[in-house]
């Protein structure tokens, strides 16, 4: 999918990638624009799908969300995994989930309280996804660097 992008368009991904809050105004300065075709900008990014969503970065640890975890999940039958994705996705507890190649099918991350939660997480809801051969677990023990912000390219 081509998204055609110019110069003002990756200016404007570049401010709210940083800060999803900026106003419109501050947009329009930043840019040396009129506030209205930087609204106009915006909502055609938001309609051609380039915005997504609007999101608050919260600390895990604010949330007890104390472990982080990385699951590498085995499926039997391959012609099943969309349907095995979407189960998965279902979970609370589910952050990402990517179909990867190699032995594996499927690396998803959870965000747990602890290892009993994530083990009770394991055997209700992991265990019992059918077509589901195995699993191998990664617990992280410190995170280095984690972000959600993508290198945008320059024009």
């Amino acid at each position: 999918m081509d998204f055609l992008l110019d110069e003002v368009d990756l200016k404007i991904l570049t401010l709210m990638q940083a800060n999803a809050r900026i106003s419109n105004a501050d947009l329009a300065r930043e840019l040396e624009m009129a506030p209205s075709a930087v609204l106009e900008r915006v909502k055609k990014l938001e309609q051609k799908k380039v915005i997504l969503q609007y999101n608050a970065s919260i600390n895990p640890l604010a949330v007890n969300q104390k472990l982080l975890a990385f699951i590498f999940i085995k499926v039997k039958d391959m012609g099943s995994d969309a349907k095995i994705a979407a189960t998965m996705a279902k979970i609370p507890e589910v952050q990402e989930i990517h179909h990867v190649a190699g032995e594996d099918c499927f690396l998803v991350k959870v965000r747990t309280e602890d290892s009993a939660s994530l083990m009770e997480l394991m055997r209700k809801s992991l265990k019992n996804i059918p077509d589901v051969l195995s699993t191998k677990t990664t617990i992280v023990l410190e995170t280095v660097k984690e972000q959600q912000q993508l290198v945008i390219p320059k024009k």
